[in-house]
């Protein structure tokens, strides 16, 4: 199951070129990731509080395809494609209409405060886990 959010690039988005900067579409995934997870009931501000617990990315590979401008209309789009019981993997793009700008394989993982490892509390992979498989 995908999950959809719309984004516009704005000036500050842009460089000198005139094109989206580079590490601005890691900051547009980011966004279509929290909305992901805010879409399936999940409060990451809560979990902090209450568990401990944080995602955080562990890796990235990412394909910068062709160059979106300032005041495109983008869409992030999120498909989730594997989970563990600590680790959530991803597809995700970025699409101005039907033409795919980017592409990005993400793997999440689960960590306590202290940046170790921790597994998933139980609502919450009742939450995510349905969207992965």
């Amino acid at each position: 199951m995908s999950h959809i959010f719309p984004i516009r690039v704005y000036y500050e988005d842009t460089d000198l070129a005139g094109i989206v900067y580079y590490a601005n579409y890691l900051k547009f995934i980011e966004r279509g990731r929290t909305e992901w997870v805010r879409s399936l009931g999940v409060d990451q501000g809560r979990l902090k509080r209450e568990e401990g617990i944080v995602f955080a990315v562990r890796r990235v590979e990412a394909d910068y395809l062709k160059p979106a401008r300032f005041d495109d209309e983008l869409t992030v789009v999120t498909r989730p494609v594997g989970a563990t019981g600590a680790r959530i993997q991803l597809e995700q793009e970025v699409l101005r209409g039907g033409e795919r700008l980017f592409t990005a394989q993400v793997t999440l993982v689960c960590l306590t405060e202290t940046g170790q490892a921790a597994r998933l509390p139980a609502e919450v992979r009742q939450a995510l886990f349905p969207a992965v498989h």
